[in-house]
């Protein structure tokens, strides 16, 4: 049984997904505001957190980069509707997805199902991609039972990608993530090294694409 942690300081909203994830197969913990949160991590393990920006004592965002800092497991963040700027903050800050207030607990179900899918398949050597197969070991891509060979950060750039399909990545992420910290480039780089794989891995025989997300960066997306 996979355990969810909510962090929000509105009690009805914590109450609302208890029951409704609990209803569904999750256990549930709950915290209402930062510290609470991670005082409870110390002693209890979670597989996947969700959490609100605005909290009294340490807010979201302070929030997340903690998490991110001292544990490996999928965060969730609760955002204003309408803000592309809390959006792309918490991307950066590491988040794994972005749900917007008020929402629909069907969703929510939804997004945290695919955020434990992601993470399983991100931890794994190898993934399978529509009608491709990467080795992250052996630096290896097949397509369609065709071998291929990468530069090093196209490789790294699609791995990263399709280890979490449907996920949105910001630029300032790929490149942090792709390049290092101290990379001195810009961003126009991560557009570019997009292309080339989009030529590489046409849509109509790779069986996914790459997409541009107005506003925040990319999301790789099977093609059905």
């Amino acid at each position: 049984m996979n355990t969810i942690m909510i962090v929000d300081d509105d009690a009805h909203i914590r109450e609302l997904v208890r029951y409704f994830l609990g209803r569904t197969g999750f256990e549930v913990i709950e915290a209402a505001d930062g510290r609470d949160a991670l005082a409870r991590l110390e002693s209890q393990k979670v597989d996947c957190a969700i959490i609100d920006i605005m909290m009294p004592r340490m807010d979201g965002w302070e929030l997340c980069r903690e998490m991110k800092a001292r544990y490996d497991f999928p965060v969730l963040m609760l955002t204003a509707r309408g803000e592309t700027a809390q959006k792309v903050k918490g991307l950066n800050l590491g988040s794994d997805d972005y749900l917007v207030k008020p929402f629909e607990t069907e969703e929510l179900l939804a997004r945290v199902r695919a955020l434990l899918r992601r993470y399983k398949m991100e931890k794994s050597q190898q993934v399978r991609i529509g009608n491709c197969v990467m080795d992250r070991a052996a630096r290896e891509v097949v397509l369609n039972g065709e071998r291929l060979t990468l530069p090093l950060k196209e490789f790294d750039l699609l791995f990263k990608l399709a280890g979490r399909p449907g996920a949105t990545f910001t630029r300032d992420a790929i490149i942090s993530d792709v390049w290092g910290m101290d990379f001195d480039g810009t961003e126009r780089t991560v557009d570019v090294h997009v292309n080339r794989l989009r030529d590489r891995f046409p849509d109509n025989r790779a069986g996914f694409r790459i997409a541009a997300v107005r506003g925040l960066g990319y999301r790789l997306e099977i093609v059905t």
